[in-house]
């Protein structure tokens, strides 16, 4: 008894696949399916895009002695980006007239990577973009890295003597490093060094708004938020710094709703409550010339388009536009001068510029082997039960099926496990429920309304495909927080892809997979994925993961970095490898959780000295053993071919 595999469209096309996976949807126009079937990326050039297939690049990349799994950079979506928010802001102020400027600052902790920051910092002069720093280390970075004087420095997060003192010294150097007061604490301690140091601070404060968003981090909104300063402490800044004859220095207001803010309504709402505050701070005295938005602004990354977590419903031209006007109406109507606009736009910056690409190897699928046209002789009556059931599945009685295999099949299992039945006849029992539940999500479609227990069966018999990569390493997000990354193959998009999968890592940890991907229709629990061939590798790349992935990924199963690329595409097409980056080593991974490679082998070479003086193994093989030991201390903590 054979149940029918499932047959592809003669008909299917890139243009199918491109619809299934949603790319034009998620993907910003940066990214596409060619007639070839392979995934594209395409960059603004002065006569059009330039388009490049990720398989070239993965082809460039296994030229260069770089394995799968690779972090891809796309140099040119990080210039991309800065021109999109910084000319958006520009076109919204121009429109209505709006008398003030825009100032973007990258906050660091977003991508941390040195190529990125100074990426960043390089494209974004221009525009005189500048850093948001949360730490001494961070400020470091961005003192070193910022030349342009126009350029701000946003200096949030707790902050101890030795970084204000740092803070304050680069005003000598023209720099306009503001301190955002986090708590009241911070104010005297600015105060106290800048006296010290005879240098007038830049002050800034950050509000605690009533204003409650939508998202994952939601609580960064709200009263009961855990940074910034609620109305009390607000006055409190403005009678100590009038009294320490400091209030002149108070010129940036900030306040900061969350991460991916889905809604534009909660982003209008947050700015016009901020803007009652700037209109009192302004009645106190207090010449205020920076307002500070914070981040929040949000990347679609299901391509829903919607108001879940994981999507936006505004462009980033309608998030300028409507915090210009939001500003601009609310201050017009006191007659108070348009500030100077911040934003702290981190994700929208960076997640589109790279893509995590690793290969599969090893697929393990939920089908039964072929059945015998009748049972072997004898066989028991638990079995021959499961057998007719199967005989009588039909679109009439799917649940009843569905009820009868789980129980014939758990009777089943309690026999072999008493003795009274072989392993071969488990085998042939657990292959005929195997082929229940597939027959029996074959007729799903069929029903008029499916029952609710059956709903998840296509995500019970969904293939697992083992990618080379670590969940916990390089998307940390997906398994901490239920992160959503588009996710999909790069190549063979001109064939139906047949299998319904989800992903697991190589970390053998229960949690170590991807089983949530977006869809044009939302969140699905299971990805379409192609079946593998004998001899080809087969490719997938997890998109969007510029943001926070990199620094937050820890070594679970002590694998580390992966191999990093960061790649330039040209007006004609061509390819500039910028920089390349080999991934840990086991001896690096070794040495991050303390161990001493050098050590470590000297003990191997002790062991197996050892052996060679009791006679276990001659000195040839012990040479050989200590070879083998000395190049995996050298090679990539991955699965190498």
């Amino acid at each position: 008894m054979n149940i029918p595999a499932q047959q592809p469209e003669n008909n299917w096309s890139a243009r199918k696949s491109a619809e299934l996976y949603g790319i034009d949807e998620w993907s910003s126009n940066y990214f596409g399916v060619s007639d070839a079937g392979e995934v594209t990326v395409c960059v603004p050039a002065a006569n059009g895009d330039a388009c490049v297939s990720l398989m070239h690049i993965v082809d460039g990349l296994q030229q260069r002695g770089l394995q799968m799994p690779v972090l891809l950079r796309l140099e040119n979506l990080v210039d991309t980006r800065i021109s999109i928010l910084n000319d958006s802001f520009s076109q919204a102020m121009e429109s209505s007239g709006y008398r003030g400027q825009y100032r973007g600052v990258f906050p660091i902790k977003v991508n941390q990577q040195s190529h990125v920051v100074a990426e960043i910092a390089r494209f974004g002069e221009r525009y005189n973009h500048g850093l948001e720093a949360g730490s001494k280390a961070e400020l470091m970075i961005a003192l070193a890295t910022i030349t342009n004087r126009e350029s701000l420095i946003i200096c949030n997060g707790y902050k101890d003597a030795e970084f204000i003192s740092l803070g304050l010294q680069s005003r000598k150097l023209g720099f306009k490093c503001f301190f955002v007061l986090e708590t009241l604490s911070e104010l005297q301690s600015v105060i106290e060094r800048s006296r010290a140091l005879d240098i007038e601070p830049l002050i800034g404060v950050r509000l605690k708004l009533s204003t409650k968003v939508e998202g994952h981090w939601s609580a960064d909104s709200g009263d009961r938020s855990l940074f910034g300063l609620n109305t009390n402490e607000l006055v409190t800044v403005i009678d100590t710094l009038r009294e320490a004859n400091l209030l002149h220095c108070f010129q940036l207001l900030h306040f900061h709703l969350g991460s991916q803010i889905p809604n534009i309504r909660s982003i209008r709402a947050g700015v016009l409550e901020a803007c009652r505050y700037y209109i009192e701070l302004v009645g106190e005295g207090a010449p205020l010339q920076y307002l500070d938005l914070g981040g929040g602004l949000a990347i679609d990354y299901d391509g829903t388009c919607s108001t879940n977590g994981h999507s936006r419903n505004y462009s980033v031209q309608e998030y300028c536009i409507d915090v210009v006007e939001a500003i601009q109406e609310s201050l017009d109507k006191h007659h108070i001068p348009h500030p100077t606009i911040v934003t702290e736009s981190g994700r929208a910056t960076v997640a589109h510029t790279a893509i995590l690409l690793f290969n599969i190897l090893d697929v393990t699928q939920f089908e039964p082997t072929t059945l015998p046209d009748i049972l072997p002789h004898p066989c028991h009556e638990m079995i021959q039960n499961l057998w007719q059931s199967l005989a009588e599945i039909s679109v009439n009685n799917l649940q009843e099926s569905y009820n009868d295999a789980i129980y014939y099949r758990d009777k089943i299992r309690d026999l072999f496990n008493s003795g009274d039945i072989n392993l071969r006849h488990r085998v042939l029992s657990e292959n005929i429920y195997l082929a229940a539940l597939q027959k029996i999500a074959a007729l799903l479609p069929e029903m008029k309304r499916v029952p609710a227990e059956l709903e998840t069966l296509s995500q019970l018999l969904a293939d697992i495909y083992y990618g080379n990569f670590s969940v916990f390493q390089s998307l940390p997000d997906s398994w901490a927080i239920g992160q959503v990354f588009p996710v999909m193959p790069i190549h063979r998009l001109t064939e139906e892809p047949t299998r319904q999968a989800i992903i697991a890592d190589l970390t053998c940890d229960c949690d170590g997979k991807l089983q949530k991907f977006a869809t044009p229709t939302g969140e699905s629990s299971t990805l379409p994925l192609h079946p593998i061939k004998a001899g080809e590798e087969y490719y997938l790349g997890v998109f969007l993961v510029g943001a926070y992935q990199e620094t937050l990924g820890d070594l679970h199963n002590l694998f580390g970095d992966t191999n990093v690329a960061s790649v330039r595409i040209n007006a004609d097409a061509s390819l500039d490898f910028v920089h390349e980056l080999q991934g840990d080593s086991i001896a690096d991974v070794l040495s991050y959780v303390e161990y001493d490679p050098a050590a470590l082998y000297q003990q191997f070479r002790e062991t197996a000295e050892q052996a060679v003086r009791d006679s276990i193994i001659s000195v040839a093989d012990r040479q050989q053993m200590l070879a083998a030991y000395s190049e995996g201390l050298r090679g990539y903590t991955y699965f190498e071919k």
